[in-house]
């Protein structure tokens, strides 16, 4: 399964901090049902049989909905449970080296924050950019902030789709309209919601609104 805009639209990237009364499965088959159009399962302190018995999980619940399902980083696990594809930062394995891994038929997705970066992670044989983080967040540590502006130059300077990341809310999202991205990618505004379900809907409108204008 290959990405495209329309798949791209809401991007759920997971996050166990958030799970507390439910299971990881049970917040990913929410989201679904919310209507997320791609999914990312991102585990960094995870030993190996654990992330594979989840992958496998989460693989199939995003297969019974067909939508795109992709690891974070893990290229050897993102085969080995065949995946759709994986997500690589850029501090990560080389984007074409990662291609060279997975021939051209699984997505490949490179997180950028400049324009240089994501021209070069579209000649080395990225699908689409992953690129924030556009506002505050407390997500990840080490995201480096990218403005409005630079994302509208990444979006003209490229030919694949492009999704903005990084603090991204139901109340805060339409702020990226005309930036020329095709969805949005969002972790705490799903998985940190107390209804996953309603939370989906309610953002999947508000990002369908944003990208339309």
């Amino acid at each position: 399964m290959k990405s495209d805009r329309e798949n791209l639209l809401l991007y759920a990237v997971t996050d166990r901090h958030w799970t507390g009364r439910e299971t990881l499965r049970q917040q990913v088959e929410a989201a679904l049902r919310g209507g997320v159009t791609f999914v990312q399962l991102r585990e960094k302190n995870m030993e190996h049989d654990a992330f594979r018995k989840e992958a496998l999980e989460i693989r199939d619940l995003c297969r019974a909905c067909g939508v795109p399902f992709v690891l974070d980083d893990d290229v050897a696990l993102a085969m080995e449970v065949d995946a759709d594809g994986i997500h690589v930062g850029q501090s990560d394995m080389e984007a074409g080296d990662v291609r060279a891994l997975i021939g051209p038929d699984r997505i490949l997705g490179v997180s950028a924050c400049t324009v240089e970066e994501a021209v070069r992670a579209e000649q080395r044989g990225a699908d689409y950019l992953g690129v924030g983080a556009v506002f505050p967040t407390g997500s990840k540590d080490d995201a480096r902030p990218v403005t409005h502006e630079t994302l509208r130059k990444i979006c003209e300077a490229v030919t694949i789709p492009v999704i903005a990341i990084g603090g991204i809310t139901e109340q805060n999202v339409m702020e990226l309209a005309g930036s020329g991205i095709c969805g949005v990618a969002v972790i705490s505004a799903i998985f940190g919601q107390p209804e996953i379900e309603s939370a989906t809907k309610r953002l999947k409108s508000a990002v369908s609104e944003m990208v339309s204008r």
